[in-house]
């Protein structure tokens, strides 16, 4: 084993860690002030939901020795045979309990990242019964698929450093599949639902930002080159995202905005994660370029065309971000910057480019279609949109009895949002404020 390696992969898996909580800020700051704590809860449960279920069995479902190329067995549950010893399928360099760790903090991030797109109208119960339905039925075998040893698409010879598949398309796409299914939110369109805390906005990216490093640098498993290129690849493909977002934004809505420019970093830092550890500085530059042109485009034009309500752009962040990173890694990638990784198509091998695109439509095909089966089944077993009153109340009020900004959003301000509810119509028999007294607003 090797101190150095052991040293960085700690370090980039607090920071992978570090990432979750900076989601919950940029989701917090772009939703409404009602459903800032909601929102950020959601985010946050997913830490610890999602790592007992890592130590449980996750790991070993993605991880584990190979069964048909599918799935990993039960070889690893609750952690048995992961210690100090190396697993020379992953790793010579740093223990086998370090690699899993690491590993739990992509399962952590993953299923959290669909939040921005069922944001602020889904029962916090029913998501959590999602979630982790998501993670055991989606995510755990697409990782044993793409990084496992023996899964299917590892042995094709798929390239996908840090998770372009993985994380970025399967969270992304699933997120689209929740807006389509639970509907627009109460107030979508007219007027327009704007973020309600830029700032805050602003730190959950610088955290992203941060943590990234971890994310795709830590990704290289090992204090070295691969690493390195891969923390500057991250970097460039961040500004260079950021740069075309506001510049087109400035040229279709006259401004530059700063959230703008918070998504154009995020978008960046998605696309080139499948790639970082495998394309030039150069390629990295031109995939963020890019990256910024296109995620803005399914995450303004695009989506008012078809009228989902994809909350806070997910899939246009992630899900676009993540399949424009694999086919840019089948253009770009290159031996010269790995030589265990292989040449794109612009080094002149199409079959690599191919492979990419394949793992691309597998990814969109069994995020896709999984995550609408597993919405179906929470949905008829729990239900899984709030009330019309709850939805018109505030989340933070309705379900969790907190709210973020006391003196703006008060147990006051909720009885006359009820009030209002009344006078238009809308039946609140069943609708009780959350405070001690639990009284019961009539119709």
């Amino acid at each position: 084993m090797n101190a150095g390696d052991i040293a960085w992969v700690l370090v980039s898996s607090a920071l992978v860690l570090f990432m979750t909580p900076g989601l919950a800020l940029f989701y917090g700051g772009l939703v409404r002030n009602k459903n800032v704590i909601t929102t950020m809860y959601e985010v946050v449960a997913v830490a610890f939901v999602i790592a007992i279920q890592w130590v449980l069995f996750g790991y070993s479902l993605a991880f584990g020795p190979d069964v048909g190329h599918i799935i990993g067995n039960f070889h690893f549950i609750l952690f048995n045979h992961v210690g100090a010893a190396p697993d020379s399928n992953y790793s010579s360099t740093i223990p086998s309990v370090l690699f899993a760790t690491f590993q739990m903090m992509f399962a952590i991030i993953t299923p959290a990242v669909i939040v921005g797109s069922l944001a602020e109208r889904v029962k916090f119960s029913s998501f959590l019964v999602f979630i982790l339905l998501w993670s055991t039925i989606i995510y755990d075998p697409l990782a044993h698929w793409v990084w496992g040893a023996g899964g299917f698409l590892h042995r094709l010879g798929l390239l996908d450093f840090a998770g372009g598949t993985v994380v970025e398309i399967a969270s992304g796409i699933s997120g689209l599949v929740c807006a389509i299914y639970l509907g627009k939110r109460a107030g979508h369109g007219s007027p327009a639902i704007k973020a309600h805390n830029v700032p805050l906005t602003l730190i959950g990216t610088a955290i992203l930002w941060f943590g990234w490093f971890g994310f795709n640098a830590g990704s290289a498993l090992s204090a070295n080159a691969v690493a390195a290129n891969a923390f500057v690849t991250t970097n460039i493909a961040a500004a260079g995202a950021a740069l075309t977002w506001v510049i087109v934004e400035r040229i279709n809505t006259g401004h530059m905005t700063l959230v703008g420019a918070s998504a154009g970093i995020v978008s960046g830092l998605v696309a080139i994660t499948p790639a970082c550890g495998y394309v030039t500085v150069g390629g990295a530059l031109v995939i963020g370029l890019i990256a910024g042109v296109i995620c803005y485009f399914f995450s303004t034009a695009f989506k008012n065309f078809f009228g989902y309500d994809d909350a806070l752009d997910a899939f246009g962040a992630h899900g676009i971000g993540g399949t424009w990173g694999m086919i840019a890694t089948g253009l770009f990638a290159t031996i010269i910057v790995n030589a265990k990784g292989g040449n794109g198509l612009f080094y002149g091998n199409s079959h690599q480019f191919l492979i990419e695109l394949i793992g691309m439509v597998v990814a969109w095909l069994f995020s896709g279609i999984g995550t609408f089966v597993l919405l179906k089944l929470v949905d008829v077993v729990m239900g899984l949109r709030v009330s019309p009153e709850e939805e018109a109340m505030g989340l933070d009020v309705a379900l969790h009895n907190e709210n973020a900004y006391p003196e703006t959003l008060t147990w006051d301000s909720a009885s006359s949002v009820l009030e209002s509810l009344k006078r238009a119509g809308i039946s609140s028999n069943n609708m009780k404020l959350p405070n001690s007294t639990s009284t019961t607003i009539d119709q």
